[in-house]
């Protein structure tokens, strides 16, 4: 694995077409409710090392250790799975992982009859699970009930989500507080339906009946959140840039389709074509930019760059879950953008505002903290002047041929990197 690579851009506008992967966030949901249906073909399924780990856990259920490595999305559905189909198993993670809390989901699956212990440190991985208790399913009952904090992360609710169908009773969930990430909930919701579960978001009341799930076919859609790192890029190419993305749908179950609206207001206009291909142009950007970020986290970071390059004043909220993803994605932006000029400033009660007056890029080191949105959402900065990432092998979590995609367009690498498998 490299440990570093420069990227630069020659001179002149960014033009091409950019193939971005299939939906990480699909993927996933549909390998767990395919294993929960018992069958189906999915198809474009992610080439990202997460959805790749997924498929190979699932494909050995009699693994006396599960390893979810540094995959949020796998830790939490396969809690979910593993606990409620009785499997007696071990589930760990990474370093960083172990420090990711999972208490709110293993509380709520231990009210649904999961035996679960902590290995180590109470409320986080590595987890022991071992068994469950099955709810009778001759008492009478309407639903079975859960109230689950809604301003923590939503892969919580979607791992409960997606096994309610199999209890004996369904689930009714009771969301309470704030309500963050909702658009991946509904993609939940929608996947769950499209292989017959009869389910529906009564807002602060999610409700899954009692049914098997069907064995059904499934095409997974482009990844809104790996096109918004091409977003970036036009938003900083020369004047008269313009790119193209297929396998990215109008009316997309995908939170991060904000990213649309977002980046007009930052000087990207979108125009949706034909077979499911959209064509990003550049255009003059608005003055600032206020941003409210609960439903689209992961957009974050390719925002705060942007903006801070720019120099358009821009003000976040909703950033809460940043604390607590892959590494803490508030305090690495802060350090990263400062090296550069930008900041990213805590104004407290929930409110950042970036700055990039003395914005520059001239041959920086941004550290990408094991992170691939780090290394994803700085690396448009390229466009502005020759900058290094560390660790650049670090986007093969969701977008193994990101650098690749680059080369293509005209960025040059050094070293080039490893072929991604």
């Amino acid at each position: 694995m490299n440990s570093s690579l420069t990227l630069t851009w020659s001179t002149g506008q960014l033009w091409g077409t950019a193939q971005v992967p299939a939906s990480k966030s699909e993927s996933n949901r549909a390998l767990i409710i395919r294993a929960l249906a018992g069958g189906g073909d999915l198809r474009n399924l992610s080439d990202a090392n997460d959805t790749q780990l997924m498929q190979r856990l699932l494909a050995d259920p009699a693994a006396p250790v599960f390893d979810a490595e540094d995959a949020g999305t796998v830790m939490r559905f396969l809690t979910a799975y593993l606990a409620m189909t009785g499997r007696q198993t071990e589930l760990t993670g990474t370093a960083r992982m172990q420090e990711r809390p999972i208490k709110v989901l293993a509380d709520a699956l231990q009210e649904l009859g999961a035996r679960i212990e902590y290995l180590n440190q109470d409320g986080y991985p590595p987890l022991r699970l071992l068994g469950r208790t099955p709810q009778p399913a001759t008492e009478e009952a309407d639903f079975t009930e859960l109230k689950v904090r809604g301003d923590i992360s939503s892969q919580y609710i979607s791992a409960l989500l997606m096994v309610g169908p199999t209890l004996p009773h369904g689930l009714r969930i009771w969301l309470t507080g704030k309500v963050g990430s909702r658009p991946y909930i509904r993609m939940t919701l929608a996947l769950m339906q499209h292989f017959g579960a009869q389910c529906r978001d009564l807002g602060e009341v999610l409700e899954v009946r009692p049914q098997a799930y069907e064995a059904t076919n499934y095409t997974v859609e482009g990844d809104w959140s790996a096109a918004s790192y091409w977003y970036a890029m036009v938003a900083l190419a020369p004047a008269g840039s313009h790119l193209t993305l297929p396998t990215l749908r109008r009316y997309s179950w995908q939170g991060d389709q904000a990213i649309v609206a977002i980046m007009a207001q930052l000087g990207v206009h979108t125009e949706f074509l034909a077979d499911e291909t959209l064509r990003l142009t550049k255009r003059a950007p608005n003055a600032s930019l206020t941003q409210d970020f609960t439903d689209c986290p992961d957009l974050a970071q390719t925002v705060a760059v942007v903006a801070a390059a720019l120099g358009i004043p821009t003000t976040m909220t909703g950033l809460e879950s940043l604390r607590i993803k892959e590494t803490d994605r508030i305090a690495a932006l802060q350090n990263e953008l400062a090296k550069f000029g930008g900041s990213l400033t805590d104004e407290g009660a929930g409110v950042f505002q970036v700055s990039g007056q003395d914005f520059r890029v001239a041959g920086q080191t941004v550290a990408t903290y094991h992170d691939h949105r780090m290394a994803m959402a700085f690396a448009p900065l390229a466009l502005l002047g020759p900058l290094t990432l560390e660790a650049p092998q670090v986007v093969r979590k969701s977008y193994p041929q990101f650098w690749r995609e680059l080369e293509k367009v005209g960025f040059v690498t050094d070293p080039t990197p490893a072929p991604v498998f």
